[in-house]
Formats: structure tokens, sequence, C-alpha cells
């Protein structure tokens, strides 16, 4: 028994060596091939990219690059960490450059190469590893490039306006326009970025020329505010436009915009409570009334005249008092039953008084804002100088925001029977 048990220690004894020189005699880099050995990476499907095969004995350190004519080494892989074991990977001519090719464009604007495809030439691929000890493989061979894509997609002229941005639906920059030149067909992606790197991506806008088509290309930046979504908050961001071509030349371009007093605006008529007076108006004679609005949103709301107490004749409506139109602008109307005029609410004012707002110069002009959590009183008058076709009828307010919507809690606000007498 003794015997038998002395055999198998030494039998364990010699496996276990055996497996030690096994793995002490395994190579380090081993069994490296690359295929084919021409490539012409320009995207028509036909040798466009090369089969890069090794295996590995231990865990190591593998590079793979590529060294040209003029002696200058190109990584494809750089000290990448790699556990004992087979490996593969395509390479289609692509590398990124060593020191980052970067252009000043103007005060504002980059341009970045990202990847490059490598020029036309004959160059000396190596893949080689370096294990934990120290030790050093490397395997070398022969790579041609020829007819390569080597043509950067670049995005000339690239253009963002304003460069201060108020996505808050005053009329007055609650859009950026974006726009450059692609010179040859990519993939683009356009971005803002903050300082924390979250992204906020941004929509082309559609035209003739389709979205990666060479050609010029427009993005028109409202933040989200028109969808209802509050948009990025307020600070400065980079604008960035990501361009990459079939064959992996990829170009960024960056450039900044600042977002200040972005939001959803929101107001409302206080309580939906309108006072008219007198209910009876004799022909000729005189309606007034009298309502609250409140800004109980997080912006500024932009306003505009007449001011509170105009008084209107029942023939004329905003455009004929001089105040037209202004997209962006907020004001307090009044309408009625058979309105035939052609537009809702044809009388409207101002949603506060001078002394209720907060009064801003830009450019020379004066723009009329009421602030957060502020409340004004708006008050006005129609004289009825021509008899309606239905008596009594009924007058409401509503709450416009010109060119943009009428909230349906804003619309058709306290109806009131109002009689006309002859």
């Amino acid at each position: 028994m003794r015997r038998i048990g002395l055999a198998c220690a030494v039998a364990a004894g010699l496996l276990a060596l055996l497996a030690l020189q096994g793995c002490a005699i395994r190579p380090l880099l081993y069994d490296v091939r690359v295929e084919p050995a021409v490539i012409s990476p320009n995207a028509d499907g036909v040798d466009d990219v090369t089969h890069i095969f090794y295996k590995l004995g231990r865990s190591a350190d593998v590079s793979i690059y590529f060294v040209g004519p003029d002696g200058k080494q190109h990584y494809f892989r750089k000290e990448r960490r790699r556990s004992p074991g087979r490996y593969d990977v395509y390479w289609g001519g692509v590398i990124r450059p060593e020191a980052e090719e970067t252009v000043q464009v103007d005060e504002h604007t980059l341009m970045a190469v990202r990847q490059r495809v490598l020029p036309d030439g004959e160059y000396q691929w190596v893949i080689e590893a370096v294990d934990d000890a120290g030790r050093v493989a490397r395997e070398t061979g022969r790579l041609v490039i020829q007819d390569a894509d080597t043509a950067l997609p670049e995005l000339l002229n690239f253009s963002v306006a304003p460069r201060v941005f108020t996505p808050n639906q005053d009329g007055v920059d609650d859009r950026v326009a974006i726009t450059y030149y692609l010179t040859k067909k990519a993939e683009v992606y356009v971005y803002l970025v903050d300082d924390q790197g979250k992204k906020y991506p941004i929509a082309e806008k559609e035209r003739k020329v389709e979205r990666g088509a060479p050609g010029v290309h427009l993005y028109d930046y409202e933040g989200g505010v028109d969808r209802g979504a509050d948009p990025p908050p307020d600070g400065t961001y980079w604008v960035v436009a990501d361009a990459e071509d079939a064959v992996g030349n990829h170009v960024t371009v960056t450039s900044t915009l600042t977002i200040r007093e972005g939001g959803v605006p929101r107001a409302d008529i206080v309580q939906a409570r309108v006072e008219f007076w007198p209910k009876i108006v004799p022909l000729g004679g005189t309606l007034y009334f009298t309502a609250t609005v409140e800004n109980f949103g997080k912006v500024p709301i932009r306003t505009s005249g007449p001011p509170p107490g105009t008084p209107y004749r029942s023939d004329q409506n905003f455009n004929t008092l001089g105040h037209y139109e202004e997209p962006g602008a907020w004001r307090l109307g009044i309408d009625f039953e058979t309105n035939s005029t052609g537009r809702p609410y044809p009388y409207r004012w101002a949603i506060g008084s001078d002394e209720d707002l907060d009064i801003r110069i830009v450019d020379g002009r004066e723009w009329r804002y009421l602030l957060p959590g502020h409340r004004a009183v708006v008050t006005g008058s129609i004289t009825i100088v021509d008899p309606p076709p239905r008596n009594p009828i009924y007058f409401w307010a509503g709450l416009i925001h010109e060119d943009v919507r009428i909230d349906a809690f804003n619309d058709h606000v306290d109806p009131q029977q109002i009689s006309i007498g002859y």
C-alpha cells in the first residue's frame, strides 16, 4: 500500500511539473495573421478592410500600429489590456491622430479631426504584446493601402445665431439657427453639451437637401419649448456637430451658445373672473370690463399695447388702432357672440400698465414684461355704435399668446350676457 501511495504522489508531481512547463513554453504572442495584405478603404465593398488575428499565451498589454513610409507610427490600438486567448479584429485604414488636429475657425468655433483614413502607400504592420514581467513579443508584416477615400466630411461655414438664446416664446431670440455646408455624404449629429457632459440632441429641419447629403443644412432649435417641454437650464453650452463618412473619416465642429430666461411661459386670468358692466348698454353707450392677469410660470412674459384703459369703438379692432399682432406677445382680449370680424378677440390690451411691467431697452427698442409671480389689473371699454344681429349677446375674455396659442383655460373665459338697448 505504501508503494502504491508513493507512486501516485510521484505521478501527480510529474503532471503538475508538465503543466507548469506547458505554461512556461507557451509563446506570449503567436499565430499572428493580417489578411488581405492589400486594402482599398473607399466603401465600395471590395477589400475595404483587413482582418487581424493573434493569440496570447498570457495576460499582456497589446498595441497594434502601422508604420508609414516616413517612419511615423499610426496606432489602431495602444496598450490595451488583454487576457490569454484568441483575438481577431477588422481594420479599415482608420486611425485617431496622436495629436488632435484642431483648427480655430473663428472666435467661437473649433474644428477637430477625430479620425482619418491613412493615405495610399506601403505600411509595416506591428502587433506588440508586453506581459506583466515586461517581456515584449512583436510580430510585423507588410500592408498596402490603395485607392483610399481620405477626404474629410467638412462642415464649412458653421454658424450659430444668435449666440444668446432665450427660449421662452416671447418672440425675441426664441430660436437658434444652426447652419453649415457639408462637403460629402456623411452621418451628422448635432447636439448641445453642458459642462457635465450631458447631451441635448437637436433635430435637423426638413428641406430639399436630404439629411447627410452634401449641401447646406439647417437646424431650427427652440429648446423644446414649442412642445411644452422645459429647455436646458440657463447657462453656456457647446454646440457640437459630429460628421462621419462611410469609411470612418470623422470631423467635429464645436461652437458656443448661451441660454437665458428659458422656460415655458404660463399665465392666466385670475380665478377665471371678468367683471363686465353695465349689463344693459344703450346703443352708443359703453361697456366696461376689468380682469386680473397673473404670470404663474418661471419666465417673464412679454406684452404689447394698447395699454389698459384704452377705449375701443365696436367698429374698431386692435389693427385699426395700430397695435398689430406680435409673435410671442401676450394680450388680454374681449370677444363676443356673432363676431363677424374674421378674427377672434378683436379688442385687445396689454396685460399690465407700465407701473406693473419690467421695461427693457434692447437695440433702442422697448420691450415690456410681466415678471414671474406678478399680477396686473387690465381694464378697458368698448362703445357700441352698431346694433348687434342678436340681442342680448354674450361677451367674454381671453388671454392670447399671439402667434403661439390660446390655452383652453384662457379661452372663452367668464361669458356674460349683455343687453344692447335701442
